[in-house]
């Protein structure tokens, strides 16, 4: 059997020196042009995402969630970490927390303007994910732990999953907000307001499993 896949290999390597690889076709720029007129927006990335390939993106949505519950749900049952160890000298602390305040910074800039640059919902939420993971391994879990539940941020999540559902859902049955100017920041109907949702849900949803690794496994 082995000397099949042998054979193949090699079949495959004299394929790559020999037969010509015939360049790529280039995408029509009318085609772009007709994704970023019918989406209202510069960013044909987006619209492709938040609004030609808006069922997918639920789903991809859906299955983050489902990512977050099995998290919780394979280690429902592991006993917490005894010693969480983390920064604490001086350095690495002011360091890590001007890394968070320059990626939450980061963050809110792709969530609000990402219909118009290179960037979006998910690339804002990973951001904020990051910032938020930047103050953990400075900060005690307690104070973590205390500050999720003050701003009931595991309701918020479950909120923008709903709120961004229902909204995809009224997009996908046809009915859409005014596209507004192109290039201006309230433009895209409704592709703003849906990167938003996105990056909230990603970034409490990285919250949430920062936590729960952090007291099953510890930080460090």
């Amino acid at each position: 059997m082995k000397w099949i896949y042998i054979a193949a290999g090699i079949a495959l390597y004299i394929k790559m020196l020999v037969l010509p690889n015939p360049a790529p076709q280039l995408l029509d720029f009318s085609i772009v042009e007709s994704i970023v007129k019918d989406g209202g927006i510069p960013n044909a990335v987006t619209v492709i995402i938040l609004r030609n390939r808006l069922y997918d993106t639920i789903f991809e949505v859906i299955v983050f969630t489902i990512a977050i519950m099995g998290a919780y749900f394979l280690l429902a049952n592991e006993r917490p970490s005894c010693a969480i160890y983390r920064f604490t000298d001086r350095p690495s602390i002011v360091l890590a927390r001007l890394g968070a305040t320059i990626t939450s910074l980061v963050s809110i800039e792709l969530a609000i303007r990402g219909h118009l640059t290179p960037g979006g919902g998910f690339a804002a939420g990973v951001a904020g994910g990051t910032a938020i993971g930047l103050v953990a391994i400075t900060s005690s879990p307690e104070r973590m732990e205390a500050i999720y539940k003050r701003w009931h941020a595991a309701i918020w999540e479950k909120i923008s999953v709903l709120v961004f559902i229902v909204l995809a859902v009224i997009t996908l049955s046809g009915l859409e907000l005014p596209h507004g100017e192109m290039g201006a920041l309230f433009s895209g109907g409704v592709i703003p307001l849906l990167n938003i949702l996105v990056a909230l849900k990603v970034a409490l949803g990285s919250w949430a499993a920062i936590l729960v690794f952090i007291r099953y496994r510890g930080l460090l």
